[in-house]
């Protein structure tokens, strides 16, 4: 039992469903139930899915691909950037394409924001990658998938619901929540990349 909660526990934190809840809002504050709805799943599933790959062939994909936790940090990082500073500038604009009917228009949205930044890497993000690999290593695969089964439970449900604590704020509050998520969300994009290239820079050989 032991092996399952110290598992359970640092994933918890990596994932650190309260910090996505209010990103969440703000970045789905202008669309509709049945838009939410699609965009929770796809985010938790794109999450699950990119968990489950980490889990059983983690260290083989980053050496097919060359590529570093340190590399995703700094990818994660720079996608979280522009999308905040979009956010505060841009507020609610979105790109339009005459060819799309507003039905499909809005369905693009919910997938593009379900998938990125949502699913990836606000949910399954460079941290919680990290602590997948290490609760393999350290409690094998069977608490990991525990583990990881019961986060991913918690965030589809606190991502279900969340659209009942938008809905008694005033739309000003609303508004306000949103930039001021945006602001965060710049600020913890920023961390990501210092994290980054600080993991970079410490990773390169010393010369004597």
């Amino acid at each position: 039992m032991r092996d399952y909660i110290e598992s359970f526990l640092p994933l918890f934190v990596a994932i650190n469903v309260p910090g996505i809840l209010p990103m969440y809002l703000g970045l789905t504050e202008t669309m509709t139930t049945a838009q939410r709805r699609r965009l929770t799943f796809l985010a938790v599933a794109t999450a699950t899915i990119i968990a489950v790959l980490i889990l059983f062939a983690g260290q083989l994909v980053f050496s097919l691909l060359g590529i570093t936790v340190n590399d995703l940090r700094v990818g994660g990082g720079l996608i979280l950037l522009v999308l905040s500073i979009s956010n505060l500038i841009f507020g609610d604009y979105r790109r339009r394409d005459p060819r799309q009917g507003e039905e499909d228009e809005e369905k693009a949205d919910a997938a593009e924001v379900g998938v990125v930044p949502i699913g990836i890497p606000l949910i399954m993000g460079p941290a919680a990658i990290t602590s997948i690999l290490v609760s393999r290593e350290a409690f094998g695969y069977l608490p990991t998938t525990v583990s990881l089964v019961l986060n991913m439970s918690l965030v589809l449900l606190t991502l279900a619901f969340a659209p009942l604590f938008g809905r008694y704020m005033p739309s000003a509050l609303s508004r306000a929540v949103a930039k001021v998520a945006s602001l965060f969300l710049a600020a913890i994009s920023v961390a990501l990349i210092r994290a980054g290239i600080v993991g970079m820079v410490a990773a390169l050989p010393r010369k004597l």
